[in-house]
């Protein structure tokens, strides 16, 4: 099952031969938190722009790193006032403290809104530009970065966006309505402190939400477009960081999405089931390595829209009380409606994925493939108390096409796909997604 091998498919004409392998150096373990310091020193930070927000900086956690980072004899700047879900104005007000901070070295600890936060901040402070210079076409003008940033630690507290190991930063664009971001491998932070700690005050709301975040960044990298597939580059160093399915990739998929059909239940259930909690936080890791080498595609751009329309829902488990549809919540509902599209062009790839997430695919066959992988997510969606699809976070079939206008900018992910994505299959799409179960 799988590849074991480079090449296994054959080279589409005029597409590329070769896949890159990125990631940021990573330490996991607990208590691995209080190296921070240590760290942070030896990649020559004198003075410290720490990221975190007022959740997080509550916590003794966040003292913890304030400690180990004084310890070490740095200078220290703290940013506190991250939002749950950034947008481009609370991406500005960050960057003006990183500029007038001057920083020689990036601290973030938090969820992927303050590690995305943070990165923004150390790529506008270093390469000061418009806004839109380098945010993703056809949003804005996808300029590449032009050199390195900053080093950056990167201390996540959530088992979900895998936001410490890639170069991706991701924010909601509000004229738009929909999110967007900024992908370059510079973005990518220096080191990961993987703390399983971190998460032992996480809600199950949140757990849940992050969870399913994590289980799609496998599904959708493991079933991506083969990198095979993918136009080459005009130049080797312009290979982007959405390769498409590659064999570096799969290993962490399939740990991944194995790890999520032991654990993510269990992690959800009970706070107090550090097996389970430490299980997803690496199982986080190994598909934030996943997608960020592979890409991820339909789920995650319907999500931006989703997400960025919401009108008036409020999760429970969450802080913040504007509106809002959680990230992997906002992914996981257009989940099982993409995953039984996409079947049809590698059935194989998505029985083996249901089976690693605990599905009995016994007797399956390719036709079966995507009604076996959606049927097992609806499953899990259920035993975590997700909402029954998009209805449940206030959608109706009147915003279908705006949901769909919401995801059609989102090119770099819905071009991963293995099937098209057009306006209509979008449509197609969210339709089905409105719910999966009968009330």
């Amino acid at each position: 099952m799988g590849f074991g091998c480079c090449h296994y498919q054959e080279v589409g004409e005029g597409c590329d031969s070769a896949f890159t392998m990125e990631s940021s150096r990573v330490t996991f373990g607990r208590g691995c938190l209080s190296e921070v310091g240590d760290r942070a020193r030896a990649l020559g930070m004198r003075r410290v722009a720490l990221f975190t927000d007022a959740g997080v900086a509550r916590l003794p956690i966040f003292g913890t790193v304030v400690e180990s980072l004084r310890a070490a004899g740095l200078e220290l700047g703290v940013f506190k006032d991250v939002s749950i879900e950034p947008t481009d104005q609370s991406f500005l007000e960050a960057i003006r403290f990183a500029a007038d901070l001057r920083p020689d070295g990036y601290v973030s600890l938090g969820g992927g809104s303050v590690i995305d936060t943070c990165k923004a901040a150390n790529l506008f402070a270093t390469w000061p530009s418009d806004f839109l210079t380098y945010v993703n076409a056809p949003v804005g003008e996808g300029r590449p970065v032009p050199g390195p940033l900053k080093p950056h630690i990167a201390c996540p507290t959530t088992s979900g966006t895998g936001s410490e190991v890639t170069g991706i930063t991701i924010f909601d664009l509000r004229s738009l309505g929909a999110k967007t971001g900024i992908a370059s491998n510079a973005l990518r932070p220096t080191e990961a402190l993987v703390d399983p700690d971190c998460t032992a005050t996480l809600p199950g709301e949140v757990v849940a939400a992050s969870g399913l975040d994590v289980l799609s960044h496998a599904l959708e990298s493991y079933t991506a477009r083969a990198y095979v597939r993918r136009p080459a580059p005009a130049r080797p160093t312009l290979r982007p960081m959405s390769q498409g399915a590659n064999p570096w990739s799969d290993l962490g998929c399939r740990e991944a999405l194995r790890l999520m059909g032991l654990y993510l239940e269990r992690g959800v259930a009970d706070a107090t089931d550090h097996e389970a909690r430490e299980q997803l936080m690496w199982a986080a890791t190994l598909a934030g390595i996943a997608f960020g080498n592979a890409g991820v595609h339909a789920p995650h751009g319907m999500a931006y829209a989703v997400a960025g329309l919401v009108r008036d829902f409020r999760p429970t488990g969450y802080p913040q009380e504007e509106p809002l549809v959680p990230h992997g919540m906002a992914v996981i509902l257009n989940a099982p409606a993409v995953f039984r599209y996409t079947a049809a062009e590698s059935p194989e790839r998505h029985l083996e994925a249901a089976t690693w997430l605990g599905a009995d695919a016994r007797g399956a066959g390719p036709g079966d493939a995507g009604e076996v992988l959606a049927d097992k997510l609806i499953r899990i969606m259920r035993a975590v108390g997700m909402p029954n699809g998009l209805r449940g976070v206030g959608y109706t079939e009147a915003d279908v096409s705006a949901l769909a206008s919401g995801a059609l900018p989102q090119q770099r992910l819905l071009q991963n796909a293995p099937r098209e994505m057009t306006r209509p299959v979008l449509e197609g799409l969210f339709q089905q997604a409105l719910g999966y179960w009968s009330p």
